[in-house]
C-alpha cells in the first residue's frame, strides 16, 4: 500500500463498513511502517490489510475485501499474506478483534487456525451504542524451513 492508493482504500473502507476508518488513520498507519498491503485484481485494488508488529507479537488492525469481491477467497488470501509477515518478523502469536455479528470473518479465522481467546466489551461503534470484540489469536510454529 502507498499514499496514493489511500483514495481506493477509503473508497472500499466506506462501501464495507457502517463506521469507517479515515484517510488519516491509513496514512498513519503507513507512516508508522505497519504493513499495508493491498490485493489487486486487473489492476485494481480489491481488497488491503494491515498488520502491526512489536516484539514477539503482531495485532491484524485491518482487513478487507471490497463488497462486490468478497465470497472467492480473497479476505483468505489477505489474512495469510499477514500472517506470513508476521512470521518473517518472527513473531510468535498473532492477534486481532472481529465483531460477533461478523460470522464470515469469524469462520475464516477459525479455519486459517484462530481461537478466541476473550472479548472486548464495547469495543466497537454500533448503529445502538457499542457492540462487543471478539479477541482471537493464533500462535505461530517456527519456520520448517529455517532448521538448524
Amino acid at each position: 500500500m502507498r499514499e496514493t492508493d489511500l483514495d481506493r482504500v477509503l473508497e472500499i473502507e466506506l462501501r464495507a463498513y457502517p463506521f469507517p476508518w479515515t484517510h488519516g488513520i491509513f496514512r498513519d498507519c503507513l507512516r508508522a511502517g505497519y504493513g499495508c498491503w493491498v490485493l489487486e485484481q486487473s489492476d485494481r485494488i480489491i481488497g488491503y490489510g494491515i498488520l502491526s508488529v512489536a516484539a514477539d507479537e503482531a495485532h491484524v488492525l485491518n482487513v478487507c475485501v471490497a463488497p462486490n469481491a468478497q465470497g472467492r477467497g480473497h479476505g483468505r488470501r489477505l489474512v495469510l499474506r499477514l500472517l506470513d509477515l508476521a512470521r518473517w518478523h518472527r513473531a510468535e502469536r498473532v492477534f486481532l478483534e472481529v465483531r460477533p455479528s461478523n460470522p464470515r470473518a469469524i469462520a475464516l479465522y477459525h479455519d486459517l487456525g484462530f481461537n478466541e481467546i476473550g472479548r472486548r466489551p464495547g469495543y466497537y461503534p454500533a448503529a445502538n451504542g457499542r457492540e462487543d470484540a471478539l479477541v482471537m489469536a493464533i500462535e505461530l510454529l517456527p519456520d520448517e524451513m529455517s532448521g538448524p
